[in-house]
């Protein structure tokens, strides 16, 4: 499946390395990687469009937060759409993660999060996916208990995970991203 739609979604990626090419005359990566907690607590790289600046986390780790000023102006864009994640596909294809399932958290924030929410690394029994039962359930959130929220739904996703519920959450992705609700 992640092959089928990494050849549709072909033309948008190729359009969008140019663009952020372009944007900073190719002295800046078009991609950017970051760690994360996968699946029995695996770490792995994600990749996806760079939508801030390279300079983003010289003070340390930080969650995205509305009019965030380290996204750049085709990041807003990439955001709001989604399509910085189009690259997870790769991710997808390479095993380290779903279509559908959890998404993964940096290793920071999952330290933290363990600590002060009950139950968290419970949703690290599946594989993390580009698009979850939390994603189009709950906006985008930075604080604890936003966190603690999501892991309501992650968990209810572990619990009913079958074919039709990942159809479904498939389905309910594609207003999400045509609405731009919920991005930072």
């Amino acid at each position: 499946m992640s092959v089928l739609i990494l050849v549709l979604v072909s033309p948008v990626m190729l359009t969008t390395m140019t663009l952020i090419w372009l944007s900073t005359l190719g002295r800046d990566p078009v991609f950017y990687r970051q760690l994360r907690v996968g699946h029995r607590g695996r770490e792995f790289y994600i990749l996806k469009f760079r939508s801030m600046r390279v300079d983003a986390e010289k003070s340390g780790p930080q969650m995205a937060s509305v009019n965030d000023a380290r996204v750049t102006r085709i990041g807003r864009v990439l955001r709001s759409t989604r399509i910085d994640e189009l690259p997870q596909l790769l991710n997808v294809l390479k095993g380290e993660m779903s279509l559908v399932g959890p998404r993964p958290e940096r290793p920071e924030f999952v330290s933290r999060f363990q600590k002060k929410i009950n139950g968290y690394a419970l949703r690290h029994q599946v594989k993390p996916g580009i698009t979850g039962w939390a994603q189009v359930r709950y906006p985008y959130g930075e604080t604890v208990e936003d966190a603690a929220n999501k892991l309501y739904y992650d968990l209810s996703y572990i619990r009913r995970n079958s074919l039709w519920m990942d159809i479904l959450i498939l389905f309910q992705t594609i207003p999400v991203v045509l609405t731009g609700h919920g991005a930072r």
